[in-house]
């Protein structure tokens, strides 16, 4: 294998300075063509300099000159002598039909701010404001309560359910012995009824679905069921050997949980209003919810079970459907998803402190959130994917929530006791707060509804993103 300087120290330093100069007279000429070599003279001195190892680099092999004078060659010719002024008006004229277009550096020049329109340009093109752009879609949540409204004798007892908000829009709450009425359109207040004996109290309050009925359970062990149109009660029903602690409604159906641990449902039409009995708690029933469509009744209670009732086969079988343990404490807040069917939010006592979801369907725990307080009720946004939660021991104070991430939007303070339970208007706005401290505090946290329009674009950005979703 030859070495690299020997092969360069062979080449002749005098052959090289008479090529060079060679190679710069031909740069000189008018870019004439460079002499021909013979194809004899050519193979030999190509031979002659690419001998050598292949592997190494050969500078023998290169020509420096050439390559430099065929360079500037290039950068000439690149030249289109023909492009003359003349012939850029020429070409503008063919093209764009505008001779000043080839004289300006840019066809569309950015650094000009476009033309501000008319004031009145907006209602000649109405569709301009469609093609604005969007609003932010992060909303402002009130951190302060819109209305305060204090409730004496309100009883800080955390099995009991004391809160309800009518569809027409009327608030009912228990405080001690009484009931109290109070229309938010308004502002007046009424008092509906007052327990006959001083040792007895209001334990559950439930208005019906039509916004009329009233239904009462008390510590008597009777359940009373009140016209609120005509300030009357329209019947009693008895059938607990304990305080009536929670109640829901389906349709003519009332559901009644007791500290006796049954579960009563009664059909309000008829006079034996006794239709089935639920056994399946062993300690008192603090919560009790329907689902939106009817089919199926969650039941929480002190014995830290949460049960899941067929409305189909509860009136042959007091059989649930599911018995789920996976709390640790009582489980009294409970919340049906409004807009995905068979999800259900429940939550659990001080030892729990968590907030569970689950599929009523096949009895899955979906998610679990330890909220590190005990958990008074829950409260779905019907508007968008949200969940708000009402808190005890520590900070008192409501959380809302984003589903399914389970990540903080806001928490909201100002109650001094634990919140022991909330409730919504009809137009699912706002929310009402009943704590310990016996005061009332309404909330403008769900904010208000989309609008038609949006609604549908929601809906089909959501149908389309589920047809992307084919596995």
């Amino acid at each position: 294998m030859r070495n690299f300087r020997d092969m360069w120290s062979r080449q002749p330093t005098k052959r090289l300075g008479s090529e060079f100069r060679e190679r710069q007279q031909l740069a000189e000429l008018s870019f004439s063509p460079p002499p021909i070599l013979s194809s004899q003279s050519s193979s030999c001195r190509t031979l002659r300099r690419t001998q050598g190892d292949r592997f190494i680099p050969n500078r023998s092999a290169m020509d420096l000159d050439v390559a430099h004078f065929n360079l500037l060659r290039e950068a000439k010719e690149n030249v289109d002598a023909n492009l003359t002024e003349k012939y850029r008006k020429k070409l503008a004229e063919n093209l764009f039909h505008d001779v000043e277009v080839l004289q300006t550096p840019k066809i569309l020049a950015f650094h000009k701010k476009p033309p501000v329109p008319s004031p009145g340009a907006a209602a000649e093109h109405p569709l301009t404001e469609s093609f604005a752009s969007p609003p932010s879609r992060i909303r402002k949540i009130p951190q302060s309560p819109d209305r305060v409204l204090d409730a004496p004798e309100l009883l800080d007892d955390y099995y009991l359910n004391l809160l309800d908000w009518s569809c027409k829009n009327v608030v009912a709450v228990a405080l001690g012995t009484t009931v109290y009425l109070w229309h938010a359109e308004t502002g007046a207040i009424e008092q509906l009824m007052s327990t006959r004996h001083e040792d007895d109290y209001i334990s559950s309050i439930s208005w019906a679905q039509d916004g009329r009925h009233i239904a009462l359970g008390l510590n008597s062990r009777e359940v009373q069921l009140w016209d609120t149109s005509r300030i009357c009660q329209v019947r009693k029903m008895v059938g607990h050997s304990g305080r009536v602690s929670s109640l829901a409604w389906n349709q003519t159906i009332l559901s009644s949980g007791g500290r006796d641990s049954h579960i009563i449902n009664h059909d309000v039409r008829v006079r034996d209003h006794v239709t089935s009995h639920l056994i399946g708690h062993c300690q008192e029933v603090c919560g009790l919810k329907w689902s939106p469509s009817g089919h199926q009744l969650a039941s929480g209670g002190n014995d830290n079970l949460l049960h899941i009732w067929d409305a189909a086969a509860s009136a042959s079988s007091a059989v649930h459907l599911h018995r789920l343990e996976n709390h640790q404490a009582a489980v009294k807040a409970l919340a049906w998803c409004p807009f995905q069917a068979n999800l259900l939010a429940s939550g659990g006592g001080t030892a729990d402190r968590c907030i569970k979801f689950w599929n009523t369907q096949s009895g899955a725990c979906i998610n679990s959130i330890d909220t590190y307080s005990q958990v008074c009720a829950l409260q779905w946004n019907r508007h968008q994917k949200e969940l708000l939660s009402s808190h005890g021991f520590s900070r008192n104070q409501l959380i809302l929530w984003k589903y399914p991430s389970m990540s903080k939007l806001a928490e909201l303070t100002g109650h001094t006791a634990r919140v022991l339970h909330l409730a919504q208007n009809p137009d699912g706005t706002t929310v009402v707060s009943a704590a310990a401290d016996e005061t009332l505090r309404f909330w403008k946290v769900f904010g208000a509804a989309p609008s038609p329009r949006k609604a549908m674009i929601s809906e089909a950005g959501d149908l389309s993103l589920r047809s992307i979703n084919i596995r």
